[in-house]
């Protein structure tokens, strides 16, 4: 890996919990923290913050940064990051997620250091909201001039960007999302009778674990589903659950730490979601050996190879999903050829050291002449 003399990397995110945003940080820092002075700033503490703690990296709470909207608290969250930019004097800030992109980045500006953006999904994809992918909409179009670079982390999202004229070809830049290639359980997916396991926050603006529990109460097949996660709508979906008679054949688990070994047990991986960047939940499971079924929506179809690593349905088409489950509950040749693929496909294309080397270069790129090596 390319070296960079221990320059300050300040990486800013909203909220230290579970999630696939705050995984991406850590394992950014993991992989850069020899090479850099890495500090991290966040919301409030948390599982990222313990994990950076055990790692050296010094953390700075924004007592203030919280997701929702508010003018007053968001005024003093650029206040406070601009006072821990001045104060460790980062030679690049690098954020993640919404609300710490908008607050980075005008602290940022304000101080004069260079600043890059994560977006781990745009909130402005056609499929959001109306008046969140408005908002989201006017915020970036403010933003985007003010940011050294934006990273997207699939060309599609990429591709929305430009064509919605966010951001232009040259200040958008496509690197995937990658995580650790590190020795699991490795799933057997042939094994029967198949047990389901979707990994997601129970947030139904964007997750969409209703049309899978559809699919599963129309399949004829026995089937054990596996949902772990919790989220704002967590309680609403166990009521659809017993609406549509299903609680007997899923589990709602809640947040979890044994996601691998939960992984490993189980034969089939569903994402039944509305819109996505590039989620690391479906990277864990072809990770394991696990065959993917998933929405065909953004990043998901350059992780998942339809036909050869997956099966991909279209959005909100509840038919086209059973069939899908149906296909592989009756196919465990088929899901272990498919859970095969992906695993290789997995090691080639989307492993942390390839995001991180990339991420790396992408920083050599945007600091100050004078100060790159």
């Amino acid at each position: 890996m390319l070296q960079l003399a221990r320059k300050k990397i300040l990486y800013v995110i909203t909220k230290a919990e579970l999630g696939g945003a705050q995984a991406h940080v850590y394992d950014l820092m993991n992989s850069l923290h020899r090479d850099y002075e890495v500090h991290l700033a966040v919301g409030a503490a948390g599982v990222l913050t313990e994990k950076a703690i055990d790692l050296g990296i010094k953390v700075h709470i924004i007592d203030n940064l919280k997701r929702s909207i508010n003018p007053t608290s968001d005024l003093k969250s650029i206040q406070q990051c601009i006072a821990i930019i001045k104060l460790i004097q980062p030679d690049l800030v690098h954020c993640h997620s919404s609300k710490a992109g908008v607050v980075a980045r005008i602290a940022a500006w304000r101080c004069r250091v260079p600043v890059i953006f994560t977006a781990h999904g745009w909130g402005f994809d056609p499929r959001s909201p109306l008046i969140q992918r408005n908002i989201a909409l006017g915020v970036e179009k403010i933003l985007a001039p003010i940011s050294t670079k934006v990273i997207c982390v699939s060309e599609s999202d990429r591709q929305l960007a430009i064509a919605l004229k966010v951001t232009s070809p040259e200040l958008a830049v496509t690197i995937h999302n990658g995580i650790e290639n590190k020795p699991i359980a490795t799933a057997a997916p042939e094994r029967q009778p198949p047990k389901l396991i979707m990994v997601a926050r129970f947030n139904r603006a964007q997750k969409d674990q209703q049309t899978l529990m559809q699919a599963i109460a129309k399949l004829k097949e026995p089937v054990e589903l596996l949902l772990v996660g919790t989220g704002p709508d967590w309680e609403a979906s166990k009521t659809i659950a017993k609406d549509l008679g299903i609680t007997d054949r899923v589990s709602f688990l809640g947040d979890r730490l044994d996601v691998p070994e939960l992984l490993a047990n189980s034969q089939i991986f569903v994402l039944s979601t509305h819109y996505e960047g590039a989620p690391i939940s479906i990277l864990e499971a072809m990770r394991c050996g696990l065959p993917i079924i998933a929405t065909n929506v953004n990043g998901i179809p350059e992780q998942v190879a339809d036909g050869e690593t997956g099966l991909l349905v279209p959005h909100q088409d509840v038919d086209a999903l059973t069939a899908a489950i149906a296909n592989l509950i009756k196919n465990p040749d088929l899901r272990q050829q498919m859970g095969v693929a992906g695993k290789h496909k997995f090691a080639k294309e989307f492993t942390v050291e390839q995001m991180a080397e990339k991420t790396e270069l992408l920083y050599r790129s945007c600091l100050k002449p004078n100060d790159r090596l």
